[in-house]
């Protein structure tokens, strides 16, 4: 029997109930820290997901997976960053809303020195988009720039998931691999915000390869070639072109119930994830400072004091 309440009914962006910290006042985040300082910061997407699903799609994959970690938990949710980084063959699809690489690495390691500024040091990115070139420069970009001790993480649901997201062939619930907006993305959408699913308008659209088979590997990684999907270039054609509904895949076939076991096993990897953490490092402890960082060890003492407390200071004394 699941330990989990699925399908995932409504969300919390509107809800003062401890779940987001833009809807938390300071006392609220106050006492919050001082129970529980793991952040989790959900990255997506704005962009187009065909006629049957929401322009949203791979932020509110992140969000519901968030909401339902942090009831479970105790930590706090980011409200999510919408806007993301696309690769080239999704440049000029209409409805697709792109950030160019540098300025969303910037973005979130400004957003990652914020959160760690305020006391949230130990943070979980979870990430529901195919941008996984950006989001680990944005991480070093934080790490090598302010050089302060803390945890950043970065997670992505079809890496939690495993081989839950694999095709039937492979062991996993699906017949179709997994691309965009298909069978296997829309069975997540189902499981997790069925409200904004309209599968009466759902279509197939083929995928439009430019390279024999056995040398890309799938959006979930299922070992089906040596090269990741984001390291090509000329590997496939443009969405605008080849897929301008949307849809790369047969998002008919799409099933809340083949995607249980695998939102399941993430809900369940992640709920994991931020009790270790707390379990080895409780709230307001930090690792060692002397093994993460040589800056002058009574600068790094005072930033982690914080702003507003005596001899503390904010972490923009030491960049910005």
């Amino acid at each position: 029997m699941s330990n989990w309440n699925l399908p995932a009914t409504g969300g919390h962006m509107e809800k003062q109930d401890g779940i987001y910290y833009q809807n938390m006042t300071t006392k609220m985040v106050e006492e919050r820290l001082k129970k529980n300082d793991v952040l989790l910061l959900p990255i997506g997407s704005t962009e187009n997901h065909g006629p049957s699903a929401p322009y949203g799609e791979d932020t509110y994959l992140d969000t519901r997976l968030c909401e339902l970690v942090a009831e479970r938990t105790g930590a706090t949710v980011a409200q999510p960053i919408w806007y993301g980084s696309h690769p080239y063959h999704h440049l000029g699809q209409k409805g697709t809303i792109m950030i160019p690489e540098k300025i969303l690495a910037d973005y979130i390691a400004y957003v990652l020195a914020g959160f760690w500024n305020t006391g949230f040091r130990k943070i979980i990115i979870v990430n529901g988009h195919g941008q996984d070139y950006v989001i680990p420069l944005a991480i070093h970009t934080f790490g090598k720039k302010w050089q302060v001790p803390g945890i950043v993480l970065y997670t992505h649901f079809w890496n939690c998931a495993g081989d839950e997201m694999f095709t039937k062939d492979k062991g996993g619930p699906y017949d179709t691999p997994f691309v965009h907006a298909d069978e296997v993305e829309q069975s997540w959408c189902l499981e997790l915000f069925p409200e904004f699913i309209h599968m009466e308008d759902a279509i197939k659209v083929d995928k439009a390869p430019l390279l024999p088979a056995g040398h890309i590997n799938t959006s979930a990684e299922d070992g089906a070639g040596p090269i990741k999907w984001y390291n090509a270039f000329g590997s496939c054609g443009m969405e605008c072109i080849c897929q301008p509904e949307g849809v790369i895949g047969d998002a008919r076939m799409a099933d809340g119930e083949k995607a249980r076991a695998g939102v399941e096993r993430t809900l369940d990897y992640l709920t994991k994830l931020v009790n270790d953490i707390l379990e080895k490092y409780p709230a307001g402890q930090l690792p060692p400072i002397d093994k993460m960082t040589q800056r002058n060890p009574a600068d790094i003492e005072a930033v982690v004091k914080g702003p507003n407390v005596p001899g503390g200071r904010h972490i923009y004394t030491l960049e910005y």
